[in-house]
């Protein structure tokens, strides 16, 4: 809906044009106000929602103090210092060293339809417009992206442009997150000071140690109480996220595409597009981000299961039971093990195709073996398929080894940093070091993105494969191609192809791996159905984890699989009652040998299977909630149906704890006036290898019942669980009035 209060009737550097009315976008207790006063949009507020009626904010200016601006500084939807912003420039860019500093002004600024508007700013003296996009969705998340377009003649180089939000005057406090290899989305804390919080990304993907959350709030925030304002670039290239609190005392939290040296410059007519800014505003805690980030998710049309109704399969993927060992009779094994516990997906790992034995050789080389596999997939598919399992299959498009034919027959694929022979004794082209014996295919040569493109889309054609996990095991350190820096062009052909192979292949699932959970972003996840959150299936670091990744990106996109007994990464040892918890509160699978399982083993697992199986929809639904427990060894998180009928709740002991017994544990979002029942589902309460204790709280055995009230106030006694176990707690509420139930509880499926 066009609304004609926000067109501009003439030109605001003129003067003689009336301001539009501000722009007020409003929705799930979040608002957005930007001013059009002064010819500047001004971003006034972002946060809780200020209710119907505004008042006169031409009185609400700010005063202007000694020794400064003779007007009041304006924080401009994009910061500059031409309107006395002396905190980080929204806009850095040039003309080969002149129009250095816009002065951006109004154009027109319209609101499209309810919760989304598009502003226009001109500086016909630098000869750029730069146009944004805001939309305010269901749930309260916040999108924003600008388009800068060069109106002049002659080049424009961009170097920065980031998207910006006000942030409270009550945060105190920044958090974010941080990781390497098997130990990624770690939370760290600092206090806000004036200044500038910056993370950059230079790993030419996303990181292992990537912030995939920048939050500011007021002090001692947590998941259930405090006000919270943060951010995610929806970007899997370079970037950089920021807190920046200028001396007037006014914070901004932003991000932006961390770009090399001239590497966006336009030529005249030419734009650069931002990635989409993700932002949202919570005054009840963390968890009030993550249902503004989940809302959004779920609201997608594309998003998994959505239009199909089709829940997320149980997945067996073999590296951990053979790594690189391709026999037929072995994987056939698996197959049948794999289909008595209730596996829904089988995928084939790293190792099925031509010349791949171990890393050091093979990519880029997109063929079935022929000597592994001299009949091709198909037995495989075929065993699979008939014991009613989709096939999936593993496949790392954007790298390749030196020791490939493909690199052989064109080494000039092989991205890097120099166009033209170097000067050593070889005379040679430079290229990066290698990491994992790989270099970056460089998919910005229209031949080596067609290539793989056939190649993967035969494999498509010609076998019946239901999804591809789709890894990237390396940094793109000096990214180039033709001697410019290029992890921009790389990272948007990436974006390209998969977009090309899910227009042709519609009924695959793409999952994005990025040696684990190295490229966990919005940009990839709107071209992929799930994540991995991390190489490592150690249920102690994928507690803190999936904790922390399932901050943005809902349970139902995270790979979470029960590892061995032993940990591959870790060497650590944990009950199988803990993996599958653990491995529960996500998109559940295995990365296990199940053929060696005992009998008790086996019916464990299969228990655990089937457990998930009756929770899925709710896991993959609900609204997350954590809770903030006094007791660092104690974790409880859970997950609750929208109507308030269910919950399925996880406590965990992470580490010994310094009381005796855990005390009440309150079990926080059920409904205040509804009765619930509460049972312990798994383990059994007379698991000696889960507890230590004499004699377990009296409900333990057999349930209790109480209101959602006493439940989140008092809590219940808990058992006294060993470091590193866990149990989950089935909580289901009473209709007392249903004569069919009996008074029982019933479940919604």
């Amino acid at each position: 809906m066009h609304n004609p209060d926000l067109d501009l009737a003439a030109d605001p550097q003129a003067g003689t044009a009336t301001p539009p009315a501000p722009l007020y976008l409003r929705r799930s207790g979040t608002a957005l106000l930007i001013d059009f006063s002064t010819g500047e949009p001004a971003l006034l507020h972002f946060g809780a929602d200020l209710g119907p009626d505004l008042p006169d904010l031409s009185l609400l200016r700010d005063p202007v103090p000694h020794s400064a601006l003779d007007t009041p500084v304006t924080l401009g939807l994009v910061p500059q210092a031409s309107s006395g912003w002396r905190g980080r420039p929204g806009l850095r860019g040039h003309r080969s060293g002149r129009a250095f500093s816009p002065r951006l002004r109004l154009a027109s600024a319209a609101v499209n339809d309810v919760g989304s508007a598009v502003i226009v700013q001109t500086d016909p003296d630098a000869g750029i417009t730069v146009r944004t996009e805001i939309r305010l969705n269901d749930g309260g998340l916040l999108q924003l992206r600008h388009r800068l377009a060069n109106d002049g003649p002659d080049e424009y180089t961009v170097e920065e442009l980031a998207a910006v939000l006000p942030v409270g005057r009550a945060a105190t406090e920044i958090l974010d997150l941080t990781g390497r290899w098997c130990r990624e989305s770690h939370p760290q804390r600092l206090p806000l000071h004036q200044g500038t919080w910056v993370r950059s990304g230079r790993h030419g993907r996303t990181g292992h140690d990537a912030s995939l959350l920048l939050a500011a709030g007021t002090g001692g925030f947590g998941y259930r109480h405090g006000q919270v304002w943060a951010v995610h670039l929806g970007w899997s290239g370079n970037h950089e996220s920021f807190v920046d609190t200028a001396g007037d005392g006014r914070t901004v939290i932003g991000a932006s595409e961390l770009l090399g040296s001239a590497e966006i410059t336009l030529a005249s007519t030419e734009h650069y597009d931002t990635p989409w800014l993700f932002a949202a505003y919570s005054d009840a805690g963390l968890d009030g981000i993550t249902e503004a980030f989940y809302a959004w998710f779920r609201g997608r049309p594309h998003h998994p299961g959505v239009a199909s109704g089709k829940p997320r399969p149980v997945v067996l993927n073999v590296w951990e039971a053979v790594y690189f060992d391709h026999r037929l009779p072995a994987l056939l094994e698996l197959a049948d093990a794999a289909a008595s516990l209730g596996v829904e997906r089988y995928v084939l790992d790293d190792g099925w195709f031509r010349g791949r034995r171990n890393d050091t050789a093979g990519l880029g080389d997109w063929y079935v073996d022929e000597q592994l596999w001299p009949d091709g997939l198909s037995p495989l598919i075929d065993a699979v398929t008939g014991h009613g399992m989709e096939f999936g299959l593993w496949v790392e498009p954007e790298m390749v080894n030196e020791d490939s034919d493909l690199v052989r027959a064109h080494p000039d694929w092989i991205a890097g940093p120099a166009a033209q022979p170097g000067p050593g004794a070889s005379g040679g082209v430079r290229l990066p070091e290698r990491w994992r014996h790989q270099q970056v295919l460089d998919l910005v040569n229209p031949e080596a993105w067609q290539y793989i493109y056939d190649r993967l889309d035969a494999l498509l054609r010609e076998n019946r494969i239901s999804y591809l996990k789709w890894d990237q095991n390396r940094d793109l350190t000096e990214m180039g191609h033709d001697g410019r820096p290029s992890v921009h062009a790389q990272t948007m052909a990436v974006y390209r192809l998969l977009d090309a192979l899910r227009a042709a292949h519609p009924g695959v699932e793409i999952e994005s791996c990025s040696s684990g959970g190295a490229r966990v972003d919005l940009g990839i996840l709107e071209r992929t159905d799930r994540v991995w959150g991390s190489d490592c299936n150690d249920a102690l670091e994928r507690q803190t984890i999936q904790r922390w990744t399932g901050m943005v990106v809902p349970p139902e996109l995270v790979g979470s699989h029960i590892g061995p007994t032993t940990s591959h990464t870790t060497a650590r040892t944990h009950d199988l009652s803990f993996r599958a918890i653990t491995a529960m509160f996500g998109h559940f699978g295995l990365e296990w040998d199940v053929r060696g399982l005992d009998a008790a083993e086996h019916t464990e697992l299969a228990h655990a299977i089937a457990l998930y199986k009756e929770y899925r929809s709710l896991l993959h639904s609900g609204r997350m909630v954590r809770a903030d427990e006094p007791d660092p060894a104690l974790r409880l998180h859970g997950v609750l149906a929208h109507d308030g009928s269910e919950a399925l709740y996880a406590l965990v002991s992470t580490a010994t704890s310094f009381a005796e017994v855990p005390g009440r544990v309150c079990l926080p979002g059920l409904q205040p006036d509804r009765r619930y029942r509460v049972e312990a589902v798994y383990p059994a309460p007379d698991d000696s290898h889960a507890f230590i204790q004499i004699a377990p709280p009296p409900w333990l055995s057999a349930g209790v019942e109480a209101s959602g009230q006493f439940l989140a106030a008092s809590g219940l006694p808990m058992p006294v669980l060993n470091p590193e176990h866990g149990i989950l707690l089935a909580v289901r509420r009473v209709h007392d009035h249903d004569p069919a139930s009996g008074g029982h509880p019933v479940r919604n499926s």
